[in-house]
């Protein structure tokens, strides 16, 4: 497969509350592979940290995801696993939910790349 092909097979997840994941389910990323695993997760106030915590570790380890949006309300619950997190691809992006906005002093990723730059951490 060229690496055209293959960049356009990759999917996007979604890790965020309903709103979040059926605004972009209806803009038509949902996807369930062969495995019946599903690319995103609606998380609510019953899903435990430990499933929180299973998605991400498995979003982060297929190959067939290139991109994985997680509100960033819901990155803070498992803001230690996003600390440790340091592959490129898939790359991890934090978005605001419907109710808390992005703060960029909270994102991970944007602390790191800050580094890279030579500005705050």
């Amino acid at each position: 497969m060229s690496n055209i092909a293959a960049a356009k097979s990759k999917l996007i997840a979604i890790i965020g509350d309903e709103d979040t994941c059926v605004g972009f389910l209806l803009g038509g990323i949902g996807e369930i592979n062969k495995s019946r695993q599903t690319n995103f997760l609606v998380v609510n106030k019953n899903t435990a940290i430990s499933e929180l915590e299973e998605n991400f570790k498995s979003f982060t380890a297929r190959e067939d995801i290139a991109i994985i949006l997680i509100s960033q309300n819901i990155a803070e619950m498992i803001r230690h696993l996003l600390d440790k997190y340091d592959k490129i691809i898939p790359v991890v992006l934090e978005i605001p939910s419907k109710d808390i906005p992005y703060d960029p002093n909270k994102d991970s990723i944007l602390k790191r790349a800050r580094g890279f730059l030579g500005g705050e951490k």
